[in-house]
């Protein structure tokens, strides 16, 4: 797709998208982003309300780079729970490589930028929105483990899943990406299910 055939939002979004991928977060600024893209400052705030607003939208322009819908589809559709949990981690621990750049970004950015953080976060809630489904199909089964309460649950498999503990277990630990898809499902299965 030639640039001239982008409308002004999605030239704004590819050129943020590159940009955090560029500098891993550091110094994005929006003047560099509406550089990049090719239009003024004002038509990054006409396009987007504010950078926290821009970059949750750069972030579901990751998702549709990567196709998130089409990765959640067999999650949201998965006959029990246990095969929805498998769906939904198995989703995430393949879709998170693609777009660690824009959430090391992020999180970089997050440590001394009010909206980055805002951003990062709204994205971890969208993450903890399919573990509380993930959740749900284990109780509608009758599959829910009653060791702890099931918000608390639903935290425990989110803490396993967020960037942050993608990221310690692949780059300090070592462990590939099935490695974390493997060994997050059979620690959320302990957590989430009854035994069998």
């Amino acid at each position: 797709m030639s640039i001239q055939t982008l409308t002004t939002r999605e030239r704004i979004l590819k050129a943020c998208y590159g940009l955090l991928v560029d500098t891993g977060g550091k110094g994005v600024r929006m003047s560099d982003i509406a550089k990049r893209a090719g239009v003024s400052r004002q038509a990054l705030y006409l396009q987007f309300e504010n950078r926290a607003d821009l970059f949750v939208h750069t972030t579901y322009y990751a998702d549709q780079l990567h196709q998130s819908e089409e990765r959640l589809a067999a999650s949201r559709t998965a006959k029990t729970g246990r095969a929805r949990l498998k769906a939904y981690i198995d989703a995430w621990g393949d879709f998170v490589p693609l777009v660690a750049p824009v959430l090391q970004a992020l999180t970089v950015m997050s440590e001394v930028d009010p909206e980055a953080k805002s951003a990062l976060d709204k994205r971890m809630l969208d993450l903890r929105e399919g573990c509380e489904a993930a959740v749900t199909a284990l109780k509608r089964d009758g599959d829910l483990a009653s060791d702890h309460p099931e918000e608390a649950i639903v935290d425990l498999l989110w803490a396993l899943m967020k960037y942050d503990t993608w990221r310690s277990l692949t780059t300090a630990r070592g462990w590939s990406p099935e490695d974390f898809k493997t060994h997050v499902y059979h620690a959320a299965v302990r957590i989430c299910a009854k035994p069998k």
